[in-house]
Parts: C-alpha cells; structure tokens; sequence
C-alpha cells in the first residue's frame, strides 16, 4: 500500500474517474448526486465519493486519503475473515490465523487491494453481513440479522444490488449448512429463519432508499431511470452483448488464487473437502458457489467481480490446510516443501532482472528501458531464500512467507514499473496545464469519449465539452469557439501539426491543439484514434 501510495500515478481511466466524480461533488458541493464533467453520474453509487469528501474536510483537499479508502478497507476484510473463521471453526483457531494470510497472499487480491475503487469495499460488506447470518444462528437471536441488514444497506450504496448475489445466497441455503455448524443453537424453526431473512433484506434495502429516492427526484428522469434499472436488471441485460465465455471465470480463478493453487501441500489437502460434514466448509460454499455460477451465465465479466467471494475462498484453503497439517498422514505433508510457489516469484524477478542485461546488449522495445529491473534480483533472493529457509517451518510460517512473498512481488511491480508508468499513465501534468488555460477562460473541448481524466488531476471547475469524431460535429464546435482549444487522443498527428502540450498515453499521445492549426491542417480530421 506504501509502495502504491509513493510509486504509481493515479490510473486512467478508472481511478480518474472516481477521482473526478469525488473531485465535482466536493467543488460542487452537491452530495446527493454524483456529477462527472458536469453530467449526473448513474454508474456507481455514491459511498465512495463521500468518504473520499469526508477525508478532504478533515485531513484538506490531498492526494493521499483517496488512495487510502479502498486499502483500509481491504485491511478490515481481512480482520473480519479471521473472525469469521473464528465463529465458522471455534475449536480450530489455526485457521483464524491462517484465513487473512491466505487471502492477503493471493496475487490478486495484494494488486488489486492498492487500487481505489469499489471491490474492497464491497468485500467488506459481505463479511459483515456472513458474520451477522452466523451470529443469528449461534446466539439463537434474529438481532444478528442486523448486522445483515447493515451490509445490505451499504453494499447497496457502494455498488448497487451486486451485494445480494454474496450475502442473500447464503442465507437462504441455511438448510444446507446451518445443521453441521458448530455452536448452531436457533431453536425458532425454517419459517422464522427466512420470515426474519426477509425482514432484514428489507431493512437493507430500505437503507439504500434512503439515499436513491431523493436522488432521483434531484437528478431527473433519466438518472432516476438510470440508477433503478441500470445498476440492475439493465446492466445485466446489456452485459449479454459484450462479455465473455462462460467458463472464463473458472478458468481464470486459479491464476488469481496463486501461488496456492500451486503449492502441493494444498493439493494434498483437497480430500479434506469431502471428508466429513463441515458446517463452516458448507457454509463457505454457499458463499461461493452460487456468486460464481451466477457471475458465469452473465457474461460480463471482469477479475475484480470475484473479490468478495476471495474471503470464503481463503477459509475453505485456511481450513483444508490446517486440518491437513495435524492428521495422522501429516509426516507427508510436511515434506512438501516451497519450490512450486517459490518459483512463481523467482522466476519472474530474474525474467526482470535479465530484462535489464538484454536491454544493454540487444535492441529491446523502448519501454523495456524504462524499468527499474534491478528490483527483479531483490525478489529472486528473496523467493531463494523463502525456498531455502522453507523446508523446516511449520504450516502459519510457511503461510507468513508466501505472503511476505506477495507483498514483495507487489512492491517490486511498482518500484520497477515506476519511471514506465510516470511516463504512460500520469495525466496530471497536462491536466493542469488543461486547468490553467481553462481558468483562463479558453474553450476547451475532448474529441471522443472523455472518462473525466482530467477534472480532479487538473482541478477543473468547469465541464470540458465533448465532440465526436464525425467533422460536422467538429466544425460546429469550432465554429462557435474559435479561440478555443481541442484535446485528442491518437497515435500520430498530421504532418507539420505542433501540439500546444503532448504527452505519451498507453502507445497513443494525448496533445492539445489550438484552432489555428487544426483548421490550417484539414487531414487533421481524418484521422482516427
């Protein structure tokens, strides 16, 4: 997180989004319905930008405490799967130990736990409602249910209904699970169990309500629309014509869960699945299970969709590798050394490392050059080392260092990729030269889709006004701004076109130019990004 915070530029386009939907509601001041560039803005909930804007009033507008949001989070989530295996495994408290370590120590969720958007958060929420089905049924009291109600509420107000398909499936598969859970003492029968289920998804929903009925009597018909039907059923439906096969998250998941999925002591811990009756086993399956067969048929998917299965995940590992390394067959398991997982951070430090030397003997593409790949070596050492001292370290060491691993390979990522991503994604140079020419007064406008990546990094008061890529469109804007300025993204500009300002961008440039010169170069038109 240090290392994210000191390195790495904020990320287009998503980071710069968010930060410019927080950016416009603190200078706005319009807290009930987020605006980006001057538009409401109906994709997300607002729970984000109002603790990104509660930061800015203690701690002063800053570029720390945003990234901070979604970390702290995720630290939380962590606290919160011990917890739960706690509740889950009363008389195992080794998987309470090893449940956070395993979660951390996944690549994924170490890379994507330093980004600021809504998937941490959203992971919160679903371990805060698990621990209050959990709770209900141990304490034989449906005031559990509340901490449900919580998570429903604010799941909804981090990322709309998507907190449903991670707390609601479990909940009404308690027959399945609630029979072998240790401590299990509700007493009140199947009827109560869901009458109190509904009233708590109730209470839940009431809770988003509360925020999204005056905002869409604020934000107008169409963003009433949008924020009913398009965080629901509408994004759905639309997900249909642009998303992916349907066993694509089955066959990504073991990517996102190494080095686990390639450490042999866990393979040899999976008779553990069947091996008897587990309340806390079964319990995390319906966590999992139906999220990801549900995340399957809509085919619309993305990586960070499965973050807040990742906790039931870690438990399900935490428990079949602590049960597997205290049984009688344990002598086997000891003997499973590091290697496997060792090698998934060696190789690549040394890939890195190697990089550097090749760059100096053999013409490598530009970007290899501007790596810091002396960091590579750090970790291969590190990885040896880990392989090395390995052998002999019981099951919560051994966990210790294949974290410490992950979190090494996340600090080298970001040191190494450093000066590359200060050159390819830090938009805040330009952005403030943007912001300057408009507290100038000069029109600006973005040719294409703008995602807002200039608002927050640029301190814009102002929309930038947006034309499309058809000339018409173009002219009549010029026409109306001759003194203005346009801003484009493209590989390559007209011949003798002299940007006002450019800057690389993901193998494109983006550059300004004044009206002058665009209308001196009419080819300028023809060029697509």
């Amino acid at each position: 997180m240090a290392a994210a915070i000191a390195t790495r530029p904020f990320l287009p386009v998503d980071e710069t989004r968010y930060l410019a939907v927080a950016w416009e509601m603190w200078h706005g001041g319009n807290y009930l319905v987020p605006h980006l560039n001057g538009e409401t803005y109906s994709h997300k909930p607002p729970l984000l930008f109002w603790l990104i804007n509660a930061g800015w009033a203690v701690f002063g507008l800053n570029d720390w405490w945003p990234r901070l949001v979604a970390p702290l989070f995720g630290l939380t989530s962590l606290w919160l799967t011990a917890g739960l295996a706690r509740r889950l495994w009363p008389d195992a408290p080794a998987a309470a130990n090893a449940a956070p370590l395993i979660a951390f120590g996944s690549i994924f969720w170490a890379l994507f736990t330093t980004l600021t958007m809504f998937d941490m958060m959203l992971t919160f929420c679903a371990l805060v409602g698990m621990h209050g089905i959990v709770r209900a049924r141990q304490t034989n009291s449906p005031n559990g249910l509340w901490l449900l109600s919580l998570a429903i509420g604010i799941g909804a107000l981090t990322k709309g209904p998507a907190i449903l398909l991670t707390t609601l499936p479990v909940a009404l598969l308690a027959p399945f699970w609630a029979p072998v859970l240790a401590g299990d003492i509700w007493d009140r029968g199947w009827k109560r169990w869901y009458a109190e289920i509904s009233w708590a998804l109730l209470l839940g929903i009431v809770i988003g309500l509360i925020w999204a009925i005056p905002a869409a009597i604020n934000g107008g018909d169409d963003y009433r629309d949008a924020i009913f039907w398009g965080q629901s059923a509408g994004r759905m439906v639309n997900s249909f014509a642009h998303g992916r096969p349907w066993w694509w998250f089955a066959a990504t998941l073991p990517v996102l869960l190494m080095p686990w999925t390639i450490w042999p002591a866990l393979w040899r811990s999976l008779g553990g699945l069947f091996a008897k009756a587990d309340g806390g086993m079964r319990f995390c399956l319906a966590w999992l299970l139906p999220a990801l067969l549900v995340f399957s048929v809509i085919s619309g998917k993305q990586f960070h969709y499965l973050l807040p299965v990742f906790p039931a995940i870690a438990l399900i590992i935490a428990r079949l590798l602590t049960t597997a390394s205290v049984s009688p067959h344990a002598d086997a398991w000891h003997r499973t050394g590091l290697l496997l997982p060792a090698l998934m951070f060696f190789l690549p430090g040394l890939a890195l490392f190697g990089l550097g030397i090749a760059d100096l003997l053999v013409d490598l593409p530009a970007w290899a050059g501007r790596l810091n790949t002396l960091w590579g070596l750090a970790l291969a050492i590190a990885a040896a080392g880990a392989f090395h001292f390995g052998r002999g370290l019981d099951l919560q060491a051994r966990l210790v260092t294949l974290a410490s691993l992950a979190a090494a390979l996340v600090v080298t990522i970001h040191l190494a990729a450093r000066p590359l991503l200060s050159e390819t994604f830090d938009l805040q140079p330009i952005s403030m030269k943007i912001g300057d020419w408009q507290r100038q007064d000069i029109p600006l406008a973005f040719i294409g889709k703008y995602h807002g990546q200039f608002q927050y990094l640029g301190r814009l008061e102002k929309p930038i006004s947006i034309v499309g890529l058809q000339r018409p469109d173009m002219q009549n804007w010029i026409a109306a701004h001759p003194d203005g300025y346009v801003i484009a993204v493209r590989k390559r500009w007209p011949e003798g076109l002299e940007p006002l300002v450019q800057v690389p961008f993901r193998g494109r440039n983006i550059a300004v130019f004044d009206i002058p010169q665009v209308l001196a170069h009419p080819d300028f038109f023809d060029i697509r990004q």
